[in-house]
């Protein structure tokens, strides 16, 4: 499906149906890159499929108007972060910009066609990054290890103030999946973002809170762990999201939350109930309610006024 959808792509763009091509490259991705989930990375098959997820997502983005790039930023030894910019659809100046990371093992394609209609309709630049680097992720297993993935974010906020199309004083971010702690970590450390949509570090405390049961049944001493919790340095709006059917119990997330709260008052939570949908984990179940809700909020703290 993914390689008819790409050649229906390349066929629609040489005829001059660019927005056939263009929705047929955003769907080329989403199958090539599902049909990479139950391969071994270093899989020929696999790697065959992120080129070509790859080589779909560089021509999507080089055909919108204006045109996005690819960009590399600077990050570890011998390991750059990958990003693709999408300008702002009426950006004269300077622009707002969000920045969308996922997990460690998240890509950065999969923003193409999740949200970045949501972020260029409301005025917004976007820069979608992952963790993998260039080429098709194979060091995957050296990065995720690292004990200070949050020091990725710095460095992304560093490369946007190099830019002369964005707007330093309004940088929001997005930590998407689960595994997005880091993110929250990040934003911790940095005080020049104005806004983050990301779990909170909901989930490194939940982790910690197990950890400090353990440790109290074995009659080890636990006092500091709470300390490391993330929501004590926060400098700018927060947003956590979750699905009333996702993974942690709501009233174990609202639990978390107001302990978060205690520390940084301007933060909000939202979850969304199994009757209004989105409330899967991850709202899986309906992303267009949740995105909608998330860039709203963004919208707002960055200062942006809907038409």
């Amino acid at each position: 499906m993914a390689d008819f959808n790409h050649e229906r792509a390349n066929d629609a763009f040489e005829r001059g149906h660019l927005l056939t091509a263009q929705s047929n490259w955003l769907r080329a991705i989403n199958y090539y890159q599902a049909s990479t989930f139950a391969l071994d990375a270093a899989d020929e098959k696999s790697q065959d499929a992120l080129s070509a997820m790859r080589a779909c997502a560089r021509r999507y983005i080089a055909h919108l108007t204006p045109a996005g790039e690819v960009v590399e930023i600077p990050w570890l030894e011998g390991h750059a972060l990958e990003g693709y910019f999408l300008p702002a659809l009426t950006a004269s100046d300077r622009a707002p910009v969000v920045v969308c990371m996922g997990d460690p093992g998240h890509r950065k394609e999969e923003y193409l066609f999740k949200v970045a209609r949501y972020a260029r309709e409301r005025g917004m630049s976007l820069l979608a990054v992952d963790l993998l680097g260039s080429g098709t992720g194979s060091k995957f297993d050296k990065v995720v290890g690292r004990p200070d993935l949050e020091s990725s974010v710095g460095h992304v906020m560093d490369y946007l103030t190099t830019r002369d199309d964005i707007d330093e004083h309004r940088i929001g971010i997005l930590g998407d999946g689960a595994g997005s702690s880091f993110v929250a970590r990040g934003v911790a450390l940095d005080n020049r973002f104005a806004a983050v949509v990301c779990d909170g570090g909901i989930w490194d405390m939940h982790e910690r809170a197990f950890l400090m049961n353990r440790l109290s049944q074995d009659g080890a001493e636990s006092r500091g762990i709470e300390g490391g919790w993330p929501g004590r340095r926060f400098h700018c709006p927060v947003l956590i999201t979750v699905g009333g059917q996702g993974w942690l119990k709501s009233s174990v997330v609202t639990d978390l939350f107001e302990r978060l709260k205690s520390y940084h008052p301007d933060i909000s939570l939202k979850i969304f109930e199994s009757s209004e949908t989105a409330a899967a984990q991850g709202h899986h179940d309906n992303p267009t309610l949740a995105n909608e809700f998330i860039f709203d909020w963004v919208a707002d703290r960055l200062g942006l006024i809907s038409a």
